[in-house]
């Protein structure tokens, strides 16, 4: 007899370990509308690739939507038919050219697909035409100097030809991607778009939507709006780069994730105790320790101790006591601290104090001190952590 493999789907399984992601969607949506009112009149594309940057991405949709975000975004064809299935009936744009296999998808569930290959629009007017129904909107992907994907300037005039000449397909749009927009000062920003309005220049009558603009270029670079941007990370209320961390507009944006937990244990240990794995931390006095129920498997960083990471209990900043453990971290709590199994955890988000006084640990801040970006810190928060949605 055939064994049956058996997959578990993490998200639907009950949870009773006190640790969660708060996503908060009124964020999102006061995101949204912040961002639309900056691009005015270009529109917004919300991009909700990789499960909404960690977020959830139907939820993350729903909100941005409702907060004036008129097209989607995604990296997969899955993650598209997933907003489909969750009843989502708003545009949606598929970054990169789909694998020939996936266009019949991409028709049955009105994505648009991007290409920039003759092999992938070959495969789009095919699925079109098997499908029987009316032409299939694309966007035509131009690289300018991004150099990951995309036509070269002198393909994309031949690309467009050909999806004008199709009667399966029709012409959505043409676009490109900023590779140094949150470098404010880097010249290179213009030149991309100086060679993307010299294409479009190019293809004779213009297509119906030009796009170029990422959250940074969103931001910053207003000659890059066209028509319609593409806001991922100021989306979910987090800079493009640390750089602008000051900045007035990001200033009025919300971080809509915090992550936080419940004090498992505690103890109370001597001066010169080490502790966690490798044993590389020890108490300069005796302290009372608190393990909390977080680790790397759930996306806190395990050099995120070596490099000062501290947590939030009761409004205090407490330093990771030790090596990140796949399912825990042990925190510093100080001598003679008041901290009892339940107490709140804040590892990402803000707490307040018994003062009043609110603290706050960002995404940027476990990103600067292990060398990383925002994104990767709220991608990287596993599916095993359950997400709250209010």
């Amino acid at each position: 007899m055939a064994e049956r493999a058996v997959v578990i789907n993490l998200t639907a399984v009950p949870t009773q370990r006190p640790a969660w992601a708060d996503i908060d969607l009124s964020a999102i949506a006061h995101n949204a509308r912040e961002l639309c009112g900056e691009v005015a009149p270009a529109a917004l594309l919300a991009v909700v690739k990789a499960n909404g940057y960690g977020h959830g991405a139907v939820a993350v949709s729903q909100a941005a939507l409702s907060g004036g975000a008129t097209w989607l975004g995604v990296a997969l064809v899955e993650e598209g038919i997933a907003l489909r299935n969750a009843g989502i009936e708003a545009p949606v744009l598929v970054l990169s050219e789909p694998a020939p296999a996936a266009m019949a998808d991409v028709v049955r569930f009105g994505l648009t697909p991007t290409c920039y290959t003759p092999e992938g629009l070959a495969a789009a007017a095919q699925a079109a035409e098997s499908a029987g129904g009316g032409p299939l909107p694309v966007h035509v992907k131009v690289d300018t100097g991004m150099h990951r994907v995309g036509a070269t300037p002198d393909a994309a005039a031949a690309l467009v030809a050909q999806v004008r000449r199709h009667p399966y397909l029709t012409l959505g749009g043409v676009f490109t991607h900023l590779a140094v927009a949150d470098e404010l000062d880097n010249a290179y920003t213009g030149r991309q778009l100086e060679q993307f309005s010299a294409t479009v220049a190019t293809l004779g009558e213009r297509p119906p939507l030009l796009h170029a603009a990422n959250s940074a270029g969103a931001l910053w670079h207003p000659a890059g709006r066209f028509d319609l941007v593409r806001c991922g990370i100021a989306l979910y209320g987090l800079a493009p780069s640390a750089d602008q961390l000051g900045t007035e507009v990001v200033g009025r944006l919300r971080p809509a994730m915090s992550l936080r937990a419940r004090v498992s244990f505690v103890k109370t240990l001597d001066a010169g105790a080490r502790m966690s794995y490798g044993l590389r931390y020890e108490l300069a006095q005796r302290s009372v320790v608190a393990t909390v129920p977080l680790g790397y498997a759930d996306g806190v960083p395990r050099r995120l101790a070596q490099q000062g990471g501290e947590v939030l209990i009761g409004g205090r900043r407490c330093p990771i006591a030790g090596t990140v453990t796949m399912d825990q971290i042990l925190v510093d709590c100080g001598p003679r601290a008041s901290v009892a199994p339940g107490d709140e955890v804040v590892l990402l988000g803000t707490q307040r104090g018994a003062d009043g006084r609110d603290a706050t640990i960002g995404a940027w801040e476990w990103a600067q001190r292990t060398g990383t970006i925002a994104y990767e810190v709220v991608c990287g928060i596993s599916e095993r952590v359950p997400r709250r949605h209010g």
